[in-house]
């Protein structure tokens, strides 16, 4: 009984800060926060999170509110954001994705693609919100 409690506790949260929102996964997508923390700029926080996308794998399109920094640590990723045309990185490269804008990450490889990604966002607000 105290695994559940301690795990509900931790699931409210991650809820509360909008890490649940962030951890929400499409198929052959997965999302792991690595760390959540306060900053010094008022109201701000920073995720570091690793995305981990298989072949043909795609995050969904989505918005942050705040800026994303990314590194693709493996594999090939194409940049979706719209009105722009797509943008593909490789293991080594990196990318930004200003606040609120809509955008969409797919793995066009043959193999696995991960990402490390760091979020810079409003405290109480949610780290990522899915666009239909």
């Amino acid at each position: 009984m105290k695994k559940l409690t301690i795990a509900a506790a931790l699931a409210a949260a991650a809820l509360g800060t909008g890490i649940g929102l962030l951890n929400a996964q499409q198929p052959g997508f997965t999302r792991t926060v690595l760390q959540d923390q306060d900053l010094t700029a008022q109201g701000r926080h920073a995720v570091v999170a690793r995305a981990e996308f298989v072949p043909g794998g795609q995050a969904g399109r989505h918005t942050h509110p705040g800026e994303e920094l990314g590194y693709v640590v493996e594999g090939t990723l194409q940049l979706l954001v719209d009105g722009q045309p797509p943008k593909t990185f490789k293991a080594g490269e990196v990318f930004f994705v200003p606040a609120g804008v809509v955008h969409d990450g797919k793995n066009v490889g043959k193999g696995k693609a991960v990402v490390l990604a760091t979020y810079v966002v409003e405290k109480g607000k949610p780290v990522a919100t899915a666009i239909k």
